[in-house]
């Protein structure tokens, strides 16, 4: 089969890798399509390795069809062949075929296509993995969503609504601003334009401040933020796109009761992600078949342009989700 590989130079490459082989409890899915995260683009640079016995290529959701099954998946009889899934990977998804544990796949909610679908797995686990479990959020609770533009953001903040959250959201610059309106944030906050811990300050003064953050930003703004949220606020850090570091006084922290929570879907065990996927389907999957959640892809490309696609990621030009399609026939 074919995958996307990472040359020595960075750039990407569509060429030949062994066939994947089931292993116990597996399913062997044909891909159909594939979306891209930003674990992907740090892969890509070497800082994110894939977890022992993944494959070496990139890729953390799909969607497609079960073409085979291990004697103990079918067994199981969770799954037959010809079922369609999206299913969440340790990596591996920038493929032809993968193999996946039968727990990591789910069903199509109605309604979705299969590149819809693509994009639900890991995003859809990272928002139920951090809003919900570690930041326990119940109605009335205020969230700080940064990057409203991405990807994840676009699936966070229609989940956080729908349980009742007030939800502010970060952009940068007016234009992004009006392209995130569509999640109905209820403030939505130009960085270029105003100070997060200015905003923060208003939040809390009107009766608002942050029980929970999901930030894949740090940097400088996570302590100059701190002042300002809600005692007991779970402030999760899922990424440091605006830097390792910040300045953090730590009597706010322990005053306050602030937690400092560090979080990836990628390191949780299997059981723990095949808990996480099955709430979803559960609790989440019903309410993107209604409507409450709406999907929103940014882009759809061949996995021939894999380059392409993760350079709108590197540029920042997506609002929500980019999603590559994988052709039986491609070369």
């Amino acid at each position: 089969m074919k995958a996307i590989l990472v040359n020595d130079d960075r750039s990407l490459r569509w060429d030949n890798v062994p066939d994947p082989v089931c292993g116990p409890e597996d399913c062997l899915v044909k891909i159909e399509a594939a979306a891209l995260n930003r674990a992907d683009l740090l892969q890509r640079e070497g800082k994110y390795p894939p977890p022992p016995g993944c494959p070496d290529w990139p890729g953390l959701e799909v969607s497609g069809v079960i073409c085979a099954l291990s004697p103990e998946a079918e067994a199981e009889g969770r799954w037959k062949i010809g079922d369609a899934v999206c299913a969440l990977l340790g990596g591996g998804g920038y493929a032809q075929y993968v193999t996946v544990p039968s727990c990591m796949c789910m069903p199509i909610p109605k309604g979705v296509s299969m590149t819809e679908a693509a994009a639900l797995p890991e995003a859809f686990a990272t928002a139920y993995l951090n809003l919900c479990r570690i930041g326990g959020a119940k109605a009335g609770d205020t969230l700080l969503m940064h990057a409203g533009g991405s990807g994840l953001a676009s699936v966070v903040i229609p989940l956080a609504k729908s349980l009742g959250l007030r939800v502010i959201t970060t952009v940068r610059g007016a234009k992004k601003a009006e392209l995130v309106e569509y999640l109905h944030a209820d403030r939505i906050v130009d960085t270029k334009r105003e100070s997060m811990a200015d905003v923060l300050r208003e939040e809390e003064a009107a009766g608002h401040p942050v029980d929970i953050a999901i930030d894949c930003l740090g940097g400088p703004s996570l302590g100059e933020s701190l002042p300002y949220v809600a005692r007991g606020c779970r402030w999760i850090i899922i990424a440091t796109l605006a830097g390792d570091i910040s300045d953090v006084d730590f009597r706010n922290v322990y005053v306050k009761n602030i937690q400092l929570i560090g979080s990836t879907l990628r390191s949780k065990s299997p059981e723990v992600k095949g808990e996480i996927l099955a709430d979803l389907v559960k609790t989440v999957w019903p309410k993107i078949e209604s409507g409450e959640i709406p999907l929103k892809i940014h882009a759809v490309l061949p996995i021939t342009e894999a380059e392409r696609a993760q350079e709108m990621l590197y540029k920042g030009e997506n609002i929500g989700k980019v999603v590559m399609t994988v052709k039986e026939d491609v070369q």
